[in-house]
């Protein structure tokens, strides 16, 4: 499995989503947002139906009915019964379930950036896990870095 680590520095939370969403669906996968609190998860479901025009996201609650045949799920737990394979999380909290799928993305800003290394050095014992780390360049692309 991998996990990348995205150090937000540029784009806030729900922008960063919004990126890397797009590049999961233009890859046609099912990805599963991960946030522990309801009023993020409201924000980044609005950033994601509200990219304009024909660019919107489609998503929805975790927890609703037709949970499955959402293409952008959004929920408090690591899990995809949408049959994801990847994982943003979006609050920077690691969690332990998020190693059932193929690839996680896991974002931090300055504040966790600490954490992010502790939790890097964690994950870098396993074998069976490959760790990616992920800048933001001042044009707001992103390229892989130490």
């Amino acid at each position: 499995m991998r996990v990348d680590f995205y150090q937000l520095s540029r784009d806030p939370v729900d922008v960063t989503v919004g990126k890397l969403a797009r590049k999961v669906m233009q890859a046609g996968e099912r990805l599963v947002i991960v946030a522990q609190d309801d009023a993020q998860r409201e924000g980044l479901s609005q950033t994601l139906w509200g990219q304009g025009g024909g660019a919107f996201l489609a998503n929805g609650p975790a927890d609703q009915p037709h949970a499955a045949r959402q293409p952008i799920l959004l929920s408090a737990e690591c899990a995809a019964p949408n049959d994801a394979r990847m994982a943003i999380l979006a609050d920077g909290k690691w969690r332990e379930e998020a190693t059932t799928f193929d690839r996680v993305m896991l974002l931090f800003d300055a504040a966790a950036t600490d954490d992010a290394r502790t939790l890097w050095r964690d994950l870098a014992a396993r074998e069976a896990i490959d760790n990616r780390i992920f800048k933001q360049t001042p044009e707001g692309g992103w390229r892989e870095g130490r």
